[in-house]
């Protein structure tokens, strides 16, 4: 008989710590609260949507829509599993690769041309080239639905090895050698592993939508005005996700139509896009982030994703360390102080930079605005993908290829 593992939780970063066990020649359960099966037996996600998802990301970058994983509250609205768009950055494509799966994402998923960061008005903070970007790190910003990636990850394991429906309350009864808490930012697993740690909110809401327009815009990006910040990203099949994020004491975090009316006057296309987006496409989750913890493992218990390291979506980075942390779990499962190395520092550094970001994108008041937006102007834009190799240059552990696959 095998090694055997049980992984709790079935999004993105449980499926993806799965199929690197399976590769590494573990027998490997996915125990996922919710049940994701039509009443004819068919896959949906978790929103009862079509397969290929409605809605869209809130950071800029298609990531997940509270930048967190579950709710703030441990509800069942889990980002991992709701419909609309992610984009793959260079370095979760690679840690893809270690798993065998980069070039059926690179498949589905639609380059980015450009996209970088503007004003209300529209003028450039910055901009970045996807052409640069792929020159750089071998591969530029790929977007796809969600649930196109999830369906990806779960073909890849055999039958048999999710069991949706399956919620677990007691991870330490659970027989197994290894178990992954890959269960959100309300991980229960994360109880046993840094009982102490708690989330924290960000005073901030985050809507996702979706709309179809006859003119959809060929590169994505994010706008800031004074308190708020909204973007788009494109999809291959046409759709635009919109992501808008604005403070949760005002009338625009619950109301379609004050948000609407709070990005009237940005710049084409975003109250386009707002006006056509479709309601029933509507996901609104509080932004938070969990503070860095001291340890991602204790025992036979191990944490990845947003279990570890939830955080705001503002560096578009939640679902690609998931993806990470899963590629480097596949090389160090027999060594887990060595994945706790190699994974928290640079899951700390990226959490706080990324709530750094989301503080700057926040600003409110004339002045704070006008000096972040003149600053930003400031930097040349072939420095904005230099500034990145921190993010993006990252190289699983044991793998020197320049392009990775499941055997390099």
């Amino acid at each position: 008989m095998g090694r055997s593992a049980v992984v709790v939780g079935g999004g993105i970063g449980g499926l993806a710590a799965a199929r690197g066990l399976v590769l590494a020649g573990w027998d490997v359960e996915v125990l996922e609260r919710l049940d994701d099966r039509a009443p004819d037996g068919t896959d949906r996600d978790s929103t009862g949507d079509s397969p290929d998802g409605t809605g869209d990301s809130p950071d800029g970058t298609g990531d997940s829509p509270d930048g967190t994983g579950d709710s703030p509250d441990g509800s069942d609205r889990s980002a991992s599993r709701l419909g609309g768009g992610i984009s793959i950055w260079p370095n979760a494509l690679r840690a893809l690769d270690v798993l065998g799966l980069g070039d059926a994402v690179r498949a589905e998923g639609l380059v980015q041309a450009a996209g970088g960061i503007r004003e209300r008005r529209g003028r450039w903070i910055v901009r970045s080239d996807n052409r640069r970007m792929i020159a750089r790190h071998g591969d530029g910003i790929t977007v796809l639905p969600r649930a196109r990636l999830l369906a990806i990850l779960r073909d890849a394991l055999p039958p048999a090895v999710v069991r949706t429906g399956s919620a677990v309350e007691h991870p330490a009864r659970i027989e197994a050698d290894l178990v992954v808490g890959a269960d959100g930012i309300g991980s229960v697993v994360r109880r046993l592993v840094a009982p102490d740690a708690r989330p924290r909110g960000t005073g901030t809401v985050a809507w996702r939508l979706a709309a179809h327009v006859p003119d959809p815009p060929d590169e994505g990006g994010e706008t800031w005005g004074d308190g708020c910040y909204a973007g788009v990203a494109p999809l291959r099949d046409g759709r635009v996700n919109l992501w808008a994020v604005v403070r949760d004491d005002e009338p625009a975090a619950t109301d379609l139509d004050a948000l609407r009316r709070r990005f009237a006057g940005f710049h084409d296309p975003i109250p386009a896009l707002l006006a056509a987006a479709d309601p029933a496409s509507a996901h609104v989750t509080e932004l938070a982030w969990l503070p860095p913890l001291r340890t991602f493992v204790r025992g036979r218990h191990v944490l990845v994703g947003d279990a570890a390291h939830a955080m705001t979506p503002n560096l578009g980075q939640g679902g690609c360390l998931a993806l990470e942390d899963a590629a480097v779990l596949s090389r160090c499962a027999d060594d887990l102080p060595r994945y706790d190395r190699l994974r928290r520092p640079r899951t700390a550094r990226l959490t706080r930079r990324a709530r750094l970001a989301g503080l700057v994108a926040g600003l409110s008041g004339a002045v704070p605005t006008a000096g972040r937006d003149v600053l930003g102007r400031l930097v040349p834009d072939a420095l904005t993908v230099g500034a990145l190799d921190g993010v993006l240059g990252w190289t699983p552990p044991d793998v020197s290829a320049t392009r990775w696959t499941a055997a390099g």
